[in-house]
């Protein structure tokens, strides 16, 4: 299993963006938790959360969640990301909840929810994922 702490010496600088957090796996061990900062620069004329913003947590909670299923010798890259968005999201935190639906030796496909402050969906995607071997 890979370790996938966000220690901020490496954390990503898209991470780092997007406030990430990691904060582990449900009580059930299948769900992948993380948390995000939307910040005020990410918000659209609307005064909401720009939807680019969100697919980015989105595609960030289903990779992360991955690689947290993986020996180290492997990785994943976003071969796609169906996003849905439900609801406008505010500035703020927004948590992440991603699981595996399917695995194989050559591809993962993940679900992942963002949830607001106030436990509302904001936005949904499903991911379909390469596994590679890391270089």
């Amino acid at each position: 299993m890979i370790d996938v702490s966000d220690a901020a010496t490496d954390m990503p600088p898209g991470a780092q963006l997007l406030g990430r957090q990691w904060l582990g796996f449900d009580d059930a061990g299948e769900t992948a938790l993380i948390r995000y900062q939307a910040q005020p620069s990410f918000t659209n004329r609307h005064g909401t959360v720009q939807g680019g913003f969100l697919a980015a947590m989105l595609d960030s909670a289903t990779g992360i969640c991955a690689l947290a299923a993986l020996s180290p010798n492997l990785t994943v890259v976003t071969r796609s990301l169906d996003t849905r968005f439900r609801k406008p999201a505010s500035v703020g935190p927004i948590t992440g909840r991603a699981r595996i639906v399917v695995r194989t030796d050559r591809e993962m496909i993940v679900e992942a929810a963002l949830v607001d402050a106030q436990d509302v969906t904001v936005a949904d995607a499903t991911a379909r994922l390469r596994v590679l071997q890391r270089k």
